[in-house]
């Protein structure tokens, strides 16, 4: 029984498409017929096809077969590498609070300090 592909949304059904035609035009640039990059990617013809059509089944160690056969295989190093928006968030966490929420913080801890005669506990006389 076949697995069922991923649900994958338009947006990125357009990526993939975009990136599978990308590949097919790399592929014939470089005057190489589907036989021979499959042949070399070590992947049947059926598979070469999916991945220039964008197929959300076919894995990614398929399409980074075919990108190694085109030469193209360090260009995997671009994918996800400028994380804008993970950066910003690991920033926003180590800002330090503003030193007027760092004022009230520790005032209210000074507030709520017990004296030490509290500490010693009801009816015990200091020496």
């Amino acid at each position: 029984m076949p697995r069922k592909p991923p649900t994958v949304f338009p947006q990125e059904q357009r990526l993939l498409s975009a990136l599978g035609e990308r590949l097919k035009l790399a592929r014939l640039r470089r005057k190489l017929s589907n036989a021979v990059v499959a042949l070399r990617a070590g992947i049947s013809r059926t598979s070469l096809y999916k991945v220039e059509a964008g197929d959300p089944g076919a894995t990614l160690g398929t399409y980074l077969r075919v990108l190694a056969v085109l030469g193209l295989e360090g260009d995997i190093n671009a994918l996800g590498a400028d994380d804008k928006v993970g950066r910003k968030l690991q920033d926003l966490a180590l800002e330090p609070l503003h030193s007027s929420a760092r004022r009230r913080s520790t005032t209210s801890k000074a507030n709520t300090a017990l004296s030490p005669a509290a500490l010693r506990g009801p009816g015990v006389e200091s020496s």
